[in-house]
């Protein structure tokens, strides 16, 4: 064999060799996001995206119950505040501490009905996750924030007159109009 052929030779050898690693390499982990998205959509909700305000009430939901190495949604304050800068129509959280990888923290709010019922909640379109470690580092804490309905601004009740529908019952024909009635009072004139 020529010089030539040796090196096709090397050359197919590397390339065999490159994809079999490559079949064998394990495949690109899946994000939060769309880990979650798979659960939804098996139970006919729909996709969730990342959202950067979520993430960041998240972050400091997840950061304040390592500060205080306490698992509590009110680690903040309360949840209706937190998430108002949202302004989202509906939100839910999820809190959890223990695991450190997202994967085996999903799952445990599966298989909690309450956290399952968040993770389900009907027309969410956005997501925040974050977790946090305590000060020794033994602890990781997690917050999911799910939302959706935003509402846009501006649109509220203020500044607009309501629609009122007004139902006009139109005078009988029978009874002719009086003339000296100037004012009708429980159908007495005076």
């Amino acid at each position: 064999m020529g010089t030539r052929g040796t090196m096709m030779h090397r050359v197919a050898g590397a390339m065999i060799a490159g994809l079999l690693l490559l079949a064998a390499a394990p495949a690109m982990a899946e994000t939060p996001a769309e880990l979650i998205s798979s659960f939804r959509l098996k139970h006919g909700e729909v996709r969730v995206v990342r959202d950067s305000t979520l993430d960041r009430i998240a972050m400091d939901q997840a950061r304040a119950m390592a500060a205080k190495d306490d698992l509590s949604h009110d680690a903040l304050g309360p949840f209706n505040r937190r998430v108002a800068p949202a302004g989202a129509g509906r939100a839910a959280e999820n809190i959890a501490y223990g695991y450190d990888n997202f994967e085996k923290t999903l799952g445990q709010w599966i298989d909690s009905s309450g956290h399952r019922k968040n993770l389900l909640l009907h027309n969410a379109s956005r997501i925040g996750i974050a977790s946090a470690r305590n000060a020794g580092g033994k602890r990781t804490y997690w917050a999911m924030v799910i939302a959706g309905d935003y509402e846009p601004k501006g649109k509220g009740k203020k500044g607009k007159e309501p629609l009122v529908a007004v139902k006009r019952e139109a005078a009988p024909a029978s009874k002719p109009k009086s003339s000296g009635c100037h004012i009708k009072l429980l159908s007495l004139c005076i």
